[in-house]
């Protein structure tokens, strides 16, 4: 599978966040870092918060820096945004969002909450372990119904509206993992 292909989002926004997700994802990509989300608050008066991470999953503070340092002018000259607000960038966080292929694939094994465009069978949340992800479809691990026996179900990239890491032990441990071979390395 090509990079452009594990690395391309298909969890995105929609109205003012699309836009602006729209505008600073290639600035982004060209600092070398991968556009998580977007999302627009009322907070503080306004709020646009920039989510980003990197390929390889080694993102701190000084990433944040070098983000906002960009998109500040940037966004100050495109000007996206009626009046003031206040731009945020920060890390995905332990119970990440999983917006691209990559992510599902980096945390097989792991429990997660989506939520569909459309309603299945009636409902649209669902909760489950990463099976994988193959032929544009995450397979998810899920009990439907208490005392049932799970089922893998296959969700297709396009029907997933949200997608976020639930915070466990199991996760904490890895995220630990994670870092301090970043940190060895």
């Amino acid at each position: 599978m090509q990079t452009e292909d594990l690395d391309k989002r298909f969890v995105t926004e929609s109205g003012l966040a699309g836009d602006i997700a729209s505008l600073v994802e290639p600035v982004i990509a060209d600092l070398g870092y991968l556009l998580v989300r977007v999302v627009v608050s009322g907070r503080d008066g306004m709020t646009v918060q920039i989510m980003a991470d990197k390929a390889d999953g080694s993102f701190g503070v000084k990433d944040c820096e070098v983000i906002s340092r960009e998109l500040s002018p940037y966004l100050d000259s495109h000007d996206p945004i009626p009046g003031g607000y206040h731009l945020e960038v920060s890390s995905t966080g332990i119970d990440r969002p999983l917006v691209r292929k990559r992510d599902f694939e980096n945390w097989q094994g792991f429990e997660v909450k989506i939520e569909t465009k459309q309603a299945i069978d009636g409902r649209k949340r669902f909760r489950g372990t990463i099976e994988g992800f193959e032929n544009e479809e995450l397979l998810l691990n899920v009990t439907l119904a208490d005392g049932e026996e799970p089922v893998t179900l296959g969700f297709n990239k396009a029907m997933i509206a949200s997608s976020k890491l639930i915070m466990s032990d199991e996760l904490l441990k890895s995220a630990e993992k994670r870092n301090q071979t970043e940190q060895d390395g």
